[in-house]
């Protein structure tokens, strides 16, 4: 399995390299080398320290790619818990029909998701809605609930702002924010340049 690991506005330390590179390396007894990872990790200082250390981790596998997301206070612990994440996916991907992409495009995939250039994906239509009790979560545990469910959207209540959001994924695969503000007034939580900037 080849493993990209980078940081988002930080070197990451070789240590934690290794160490994700190692985590990584378990999902190969249930994917063998037919697959590859990107891992971005960051570090965003407004949240509380037990979520502020981000893993981010692309699957290539055949050709499709598998996203999950997963905060803790190390990126040690994050990596932990993604990793514990992906096993219980990949095994669901595992049985799916085996697609095989065209040569090339299978092996530039994982570099142009690295660099921002892979192209768009099929758009996929959401052909169920589930009802659910809304519970305060930040937006990666959000991120991670609606991969579990299946979904291409996920109605939440942010718990840092305490304000009902929903979390959706775009045609490029990654993920937006919808942040209602009733009356246009805004009054607690975030400030309104910091959601744009995520959607």
């Amino acid at each position: 399995m080849r493993t990209i690991v980078k940081g988002k506005n930080f070197d990451v330390p070789d240590y934690v390299r290794q160490y994700t590179e190692r985590k990584i390396a378990r999902l190969e007894r249930i994917l063998d080398d037919r697959s590859d990872a990107l891992v971005e990790l960051s570090v965003e200082q407004h949240r509380s320290a037990a979520v502020s250390h981000i893993v981010e981790v692309t699957l290539v596998i055949d050709g499709r790619t598998l996203r999950t997301h997963a905060a803790g206070p190390t990126h040690h612990e994050g990596v932990d818990e993604v990793v514990d994440k992906l096993e219980r996916r990949a095994v669901d991907h595992r049985e799916k029909p085996r697609v095989r992409s065209r040569p090339d495009e299978e092996k530039n995939l994982l570099r142009k998701i690295a660099d921002g250039t892979a192209e768009p994906g099929r758009e996929v239509k959401i052909v169920k809605t589930k009802r659910f009790a809304i519970e305060p979560m930040f937006d990666e545990d959000a991120a991670a609930r609606m991969d579990e469910l299946g979904h291409q959207f996920f109605v939440y209540v942010d718990a840092e702002s305490e304000r009902v959001q929903v979390l959706y994924r775009r045609r490029d695969g990654d993920l937006g924010v919808i942040a209602p503000v009733l009356g246009g007034e805004y009054t607690k939580g975030r400030s309104a340049g910091r959601s744009n900037g995520r959607h």
